[in-house]
């Protein structure tokens, strides 16, 4: 699915209006029916208060329309207009007169205004701003959003949180609206997906509003957000007279005095991802408990008995995942420098690996290209510097691995994958990943596809999807504080299984 910015959703409207012989405020009409239509098929006409905040632009139009209409269909709602400029858009102020024109008069508020009383059993419907605001509101509205956010009934926004910008951060979380629900017209946003400003939307839900289909279908954008349909054509499946060679041999190396057990969940997830054969280069303390826990893995131990000094192992036809649980003694550092400089086949790199990195930038030069970096945001600061916020942190992120010709994989609630100017964003995975050893079992997972003969690019898109579709599996059985990184490595499996399962469709009540 692709992720527009701002700039394309107005094309995309100019182009519906010219292509379909429609007018703006048929296209608002549109809009506006598609909420009324998601709300009254979950409402049932409830006699429930619902309160509509609307802006005096396209997306406070939209809100009079549905206002409109809810009252049409017997709901009790309260209008209220958002009164922060003197410019209103003409597709609001025709429906403002359509809604006069029924005898539904709203409440003006300015810089003077008295709360609206709201309880926390009604419904605030939120469409002061939209996707085109460009400057801090004031702050009176600023306060108004504050008693919407403090009145702890259910904030459903139009299209986006009032207060988000489409192409910066914040200016501040007060003048944000933090949204139960959203109801995204077309396409997901992009700061949906964004730590800083993700948080303002709970849950999103996308409306098909009737874009020109063949414009969106044509149109590039930077960002795609990755799921089910996107990674199954990845999928590669096994043939019949295939053995363990034809599945790749990868090769993990990393670990330290006890910090042997990120090696052994890098190994096992590369194992139950379908690597064909598994070997773990560790320092010689690590060849008991890695032999006796994982027999399916070979070890080949390094001469020094707690951390990696030599890597002494004929790399050619492996593939190569390094830095796990390995440390940063000067000896691990030249030991990585000199594997880089034995190997021109891309590699995962993680955890230690990127730390050493980030001491040593030089060894940037040396990377194979479209070699795998797995940062956790610590690690990726590190690497880029620190940055002024989140829009910031993508272009620094694009700019990284453009020069370096790397693939970034930056965890996080939706890891996103960049390369090459793009960026993919994950849908799967939840909180209970937030655990010991989960970005461990990525750079296993990684590893394993790379090794099958998956692209780089491919193999770490997939990776992440797989990963998080494991941990959401198995959370269903563990919950979030009880899921650990092994209960994540058992439901790879049934991550597989699940790409070709159709999602139960629901009963008819008389068939219950």
């Amino acid at each position: 699915m692709k992720i527009f910015s701002a700039e394309q959703i107005y094309k995309a409207d100019k182009t519906t209006i010219k292509r379909q012989g429609i007018n703006s405020d048929a296209l608002m009409e549109r809009a506006a029916a598609q909420i009324f239509k998601w709300m009254d098929s979950r409402m049932q006409g409830a006699p429930v208060k619902i309160h509509l905040f609307c802006g005096i632009g396209n997306n406070g139009g939209d809100g009079v329309a549905l206002a409109r209409m809810l009252k049409e269909h017997g709901y009790n709602i309260e209008v209220y207009v958002v009164n922060y400029s003197k410019s209103r858009s003409a597709d609001f102020l025709v429906n403002l007169e359509r809604l006069k024109d029924r005898k539904i008069w709203p409440t003006y508020l300015d810089t003077v205004f008295e709360c609206p009383l709201i309880d926390r059993d009604d419904i605030i419907v939120d469409a002061i701003f939209g996707i085109g605001l460009n400057r801090p509101p004031a702050d009176w509205v600023s306060r108004l959003m504050q008693h919407l956010n403090a009145s702890e009934a259910f904030i459903l926004s139009v299209d986006v949180p009032s207060g988000l910008y489409m192409n910066k951060g914040l200016d501040g979380a007060n003048a944000v609206i933090k949204a139960n629900h959203v109801l995204s017209f077309q396409a997901p946003k992009l700061v949906f997906f964004l730590p800083e400003t993700g948080r303002y939307a709970e849950q999103w839900e996308i409306l098909d509003i009737g874009l020109d289909a063949e414009f969106l279908k044509a149109t590039e954008t930077d960002y795609i957000l990755i799921g089910k349909n996107e990674v199954l054509p990845f999928y590669k499946p096994r043939e019949k007279f295939s053995h363990k060679g034809t599945y790749g041999h990868a090769l993990i190396i990393g670990g330290s005095y006890g910090k042997m057990g990120a090696v052994h969940l890098a190994g096992k997830a590369c194992l139950h991802t379908g690597s064909g054969l598994v070997s773990l280069y560790v320092p010689a303390c690590g060849l008991v408990p890695l032999q006796t826990n994982l027999p399916e893995a070979m070890i080949l131990t390094d001469v020094n008995d707690h951390f990696i000094s030599d890597i002494k192992v004929s790399v050619e036809k492996m593939t190569l995942a390094i830095g796990i649980g390995m440390g940063t003694e000067k000896e691990s550092v030249h030991a990585f420098s000199a594997l880089l400089d034995a190997s021109n086949a891309p590699m995962v790199i993680d955890a230690d690996a990127l730390n050493m990195i980030a001491e040593n930038k030089e060894l940037l030069k040396k990377l194979p290209k479209a070699s795998i970096l797995t940062p956790h945001p610590k690690e990726l600061e590190r690497l880029l510097g620190a940055w002024v916020d989140d829009f910031d942190k993508l272009k620094k992120a694009k700019a990284f691995s453009k020069r370096y010709g790397c693939i970034l994989v930056i965890k996080g609630a939706h890891t996103l994958t960049v390369y090459e100017g793009k960026g993919y964003f994950n849908t799967t995975g939840n909180p209970g990943m937030a655990t010991a050893g989960s970005g461990d079992v990525l750079t296993g997972m990684v590893t394993g596809l790379l090794a099958q003969g998956y692209s780089p690019l491919h193999a770490a898109i997939f990776a992440v999807y797989l990963h998080g579709r494991a941990g959401d599996i198995a959370v269903a059985d563990w919950g979030y504080q009880g899921l650990i990184a092994t209960g994540i490595i058992d439901a790879i499996g049934k991550a597989y299984i699940d790409l070709f399962q159709m999602p139960e469709v629901p009963k008819n009540s008389e068939d219950q």
